[in-house]
């Protein structure tokens, strides 16, 4: 299984938009400090055909240690969630799917 680069993306953007391998690294760091900043600040990222980025509050509980069985408070705090759309879904399972998320 191999990972996707922030080089190989910029990289991709620079054969398929025709922008320099400078300018297109300059792009992709402004789209990616883009969607950090709107999720920092709470809000919700939404990239249509791909997915929404989101943020959820999880509060205080309580945890158990699986080896000691020792309960232990976990505190509250803020997680990155990704749903995906159904044309990404449809992508991944080889189905072809309609960008308003119905099978063809």
């Amino acid at each position: 299984m191999s990972t996707v680069t922030r080089a190989q993306l910029a990289e991709t953007i620079y054969a398929q938009v025709g922008l320099s391998r400078n300018e297109s690294a300059d792009l992709l760091e402004a789209v990616l400090e883009r969607v950090s900043a709107a999720l920092e600040a709470g809000e919700s990222v939404k990239i249509s055909g791909f997915g929404t980025f989101s943020v959820r509050q999880k509060g205080r509980r309580i945890g158990r240690n699986p080896k000691t069985g020792v309960e232990v408070p976990i505190l509250p705090r803020r997680v990155l969630v990704f749903r995906p759309s159904q044309v990404l879904k449809g992508t991944v399972n080889g189905e072809v799917v309609d960008d308003d998320g119905e099978d063809s």
